[in-house]
């Protein structure tokens, strides 16, 4: 099994899972346009998508799932809660799957683990993947650790952690009161050090990759996202991955 990420942030976030008998998109929150052009930068045409997987209606995160599975045939997965919010701006996706937040499903050879996570969000959820034998575990918007999702992620060969921002930089930054608020409090994003926390408490005993998630661009650095994780794991900052917003993140295999 392997993954990439098409770009992580608050412009947009989408990531591949590659099984390789099936490929599935997780979160589409980019234009047709700009997908397409991202899928191609990993070698990879849009028709083979198998499906998409949405963790919550946030822009961000569903923008492009409507006309992407409209245009290219594939269902979507997501919550109730999620597909409720699409309904009511006019952007459902036509052919849908509803998922429970607890229930795992299979596409193709994939397993996919909901877990509930808090976000100020309808009825948002993360997600785990395993081919039957190595597990990738995703988590990008949170606004603080459960431990539901600490269990949900324990023993994962991968990891993707939100890392969305540095407190210090947050707190002096230029963002209005109203937004730092929002992203500070409890169904917001974790900052680094949360990030670092929820690693440090989970099995670890299994892991091959380790990425910083969902840095913001005017909040964060990679470096302090690198070193907080690495610190955790207690190996050089530079073998943390970063999926940053215009490159994303190339392949890895998980083996």
């Amino acid at each position: 099994m392997r993954f990439a990420c098409l770009g992580s942030g608050s412009r947009g976030n989408a990531w591949l899972i590659d099984s390789g008998s099936v490929l599935v998109m997780l979160d589409c929150g980019f234009g047709l346009r700009e997908i397409s052009a991202r899928l191609q930068r990993r070698g990879v045409t849009a028709d083979a998508v198998s499906a998409l997987v949405i963790t919550h209606e946030h822009a961000d995160h569903a923008r492009g799932a409507a006309p992407f599975a409209a245009r290219h045939g594939c269902s979507v997965w997501l919550t109730h809660g999620c597909l409720a919010m699409l309904e009511a701006i006019g952007e459902a996706p036509e052919r849908v799957q509803v998922v429970d937040s607890h229930t795992p499903f299979a596409i193709g050879d994939l397993e996919i683990q909901p877990f509930p996570v808090p976000h100020d969000a309808r009825e948002p959820v993360q997600y785990s993947f395993s081919d039957g034998n190595v597990r990738l575990g995703v988590l990008t918007d949170a606004g603080h650790v459960t431990a539901h999702m600490v269990q949900s992620l324990n023993g994962c060969h991968a990891l993707a952690l939100e890392c969305n921002h540095d407190l210090d930089m947050l707190r002096q930054g230029s963002y209005p009161p109203g937004l730092k608020a929002r992203i500070l409090g409890r169904y917001g994003h974790l900052d680094n050090g949360a990030a670092a926390g929820l690693l440090a408490r989970v099995d670890r005993s299994r892991l091959q990759h380790v990425v910083a998630a969902h840095l913001s661009e005017e909040n964060n650095m990679p470096a302090l996202a690198r070193t907080a994780l690495a610190e955790v794991l207690g190996c050089a900052p530079e073998e943390i991955g970063v999926a940053d917003q215009n490159d994303g993140l190339d392949w890895r295999d998980i083996v």
